[in-house]
């Protein structure tokens, strides 16, 4: 559904705080009685509604981030490959591939792990995911005993990083769409879409004893009751509380509040069918009129990073990018070398004033903010952005293209390195590719990647790829957001991590 935005502040204020009482409300009912009666159990408030509960599909990954489901291999806090289900892996060429499937796990049906299983899992994700098809790019799949040997389409040495992803996660062949069997230390008890997922302790686990009896996640993407809620003490942990309750938050002696660097990048994409954002100027117009430094400042409250590109600077991987600069000046500039006519600070077509339709969503509480200080931007110059918003972004994204700009936010690197992004992102069947990207030597160069070996040159053409995109202002990258929770005082074990993968784990745990 699409929800066009009317701006009446007062009104709006008075309606999220209604609506954040009535949530919190909600969310605590039964709370205390209900952690008595169910043993150790524990709350989340997590900001992104999940549709969908099967892991080869959903693009929220709530199986493994709850626990349910889980990867063959897991990134570390380091970026580092850990074993996961495959305990070790070892290739002589980048294109055989032998996987050593884990000993001793079973998945919660109490079918053993084996190799058998994991093939017919991958073999159901490629089917059901196009992006993980393409992502692995498999030849052949042989399961014998606990070893899986796969054989790759040309040399991959970044293939055990693509098991890194949720999309791929092992899941047994009793599995459905509604029911994902897995390995993790949690088994589904309840899914409600859009609203909650509740599990519950596998005796079993292979990783050793689980702490919680029982959790919950409520899907919640009104940032105000989530604050409420923690506030309240009917939540425990809370995914993203909404940015500007930072410092009242930190002062409160009951509450832990973390915030920390992560992977993520909110972004604004451009609808390359749109005849006047196919220019590369336009494209660079609007990213003059993204005031990044303003951003991160009072809409991020200090917690993120401006963003130069789609990695932090940093990153190995990233290029040298182009200097971004705010400047109305330079976006007038810009209009005028796309052929638009620039007269009295104001752009049009030929007379004809210009107008787009903007794409946010809520979940991410920052983003409309975001959209609404571009909007403001473009206001300056005379151009009119229409802001709409999706109640779900992917979803609508997949099935829409009534759009011109979007907002939009994503882990560029889940696997530590930049091939994850440049192939979904820019290839014309990539799953990330809502903006219709079909551009030849970008795609030459994502090819000759995807075909190189030697790590340092993967490093190299990784950059040059990303360098072809940052040129032609194929997105405009914001900011590089932090990652905030905020928890209670009786949460144990909890670790903020910078994949977002993991959030319901063995060692969760909370005090008696």
């Amino acid at each position: 559904m699409l929800k066009k935005i009317f701006l009446f502040p007062s009104l709006i204020l008075f309606l999220l705080l209604l609506a954040a009482c009535s949530d919190a409300k909600e969310a605590g009912t039964g709370g205390s009685e209900r952690v008595q009666a169910l043993g150790k159990s524990l709350r989340l408030l997590f900001n992104i509604q999940s549709h969908a509960i099967d892991p080869h599909t959903d693009t929220t990954y709530i199986a493994v981030r709850a626990g349910i489901a889980e990867t063959l291999v897991v990134i570390s806090d380091e970026l580092g490959l850990q074993p996961g289900l495959a305990d070790d892996w070892s290739s002589k060429d980048g294109r055989h591939w032998t996987f050593h499937i884990r000993e001793g796990a079973a998945f919660h049906d109490g079918q053993p792990l084996d190799a058998e299983a994991v093939k017919l899992s991958l073999l159901r994700a490629q089917e059901l995911n196009p992006a993980v098809r393409n992502t692995l790019s498999l030849r052949e799949i042989h399961a014998d005993g606990q070893l899986l040997k796969l054989v790759t389409e040309t040399p991959n040495l970044e293939l055990p990083s693509s098991f890194v992803h949720p999309n791929t996660a092992i899941v047994a062949p009793s599995s459905t769409d509604s029911n994902p069997v897995g390995t993790g230390p949690f088994k589904l008890a309840d899914f409600r879409s859009g609203s909650s997922l509740k599990v519950d302790r596998n005796t079993g686990y292979w990783g050793g004893p689980v702490k919680l009896e029982h959790a919950e996640i409520l899907f919640n993407s009104d940032a105000n009751a989530r604050l409420m809620a923690i506030k309240a003490g009917s939540a425990d942990i809370v995914f993203r509380p909404p940015l500007e309750s930072f410092a009242q938050l930190q002062s409160d002696p009951s509450l832990t509040v973390e915030s920390r660097s992560g992977l993520r990048t909110h972004l604004l994409m451009y609808n390359m069918r749109n005849r006047h954002l196919a220019q590369e100027q336009v494209r660079r117009a609007f990213d003059h009129l993204i005031d990044r430094e303003t951003i991160t400042k009072d809409i991020m409250a200090g917690q993120a990073t401006p963003a130069a590109g789609a990695f932090p600077a940093e990153a190995p991987f990233s290029p040298a990018y182009r200097p971004k600069a705010f400047s109305l000046d330079l976006a007038r500039e810009a209009f005028r070398e796309a052929g638009f006519t620039v007269g009295g600070g104001k752009v049009s077509d030929q007379g004809k004033p210009l107008s787009f339709r903007l794409l946010t969503y809520s979940s991410r509480a920052e983003l409309p903010l975001i959209a609404q200080l571009v909007q403001a931007h473009a206001g300056e110059l005379g151009i009119k952005l229409e802001i709409r918003q999706a109640e779900n972004m992917d979803e609508y994204l997949s099935a829409n293209d009534d759009w011109d700009l979007a907002t939009y936010s994503l882990v560029t690197a889940p696997r530590g390195e930049a091939s994850y992004f440049l192939n979904s992102g820019y290839l014309p069947e990539g799953a990330l590719n809502y903006s219709h990207i079909d551009h030849p030597g970008l795609q030459a160069a994502i090819g000759t990647l995807n075909e190189t070996v030697d790590a340092a040159e993967r490093l190299e053409r990784s950059r040059q790829a990303m360098a072809i995109a940052d040129s032609e202002t194929l997105n405009s990258f914001i900011v590089h957001p932090n990652i905030v929770v905020v928890y209670s005082g009786k949460v144990l074990g909890w670790k903020t991590t910078m994949s977002e993968y993991y959030l319901l784990t063995k060692d969760l745990d909370v005090a008696s």
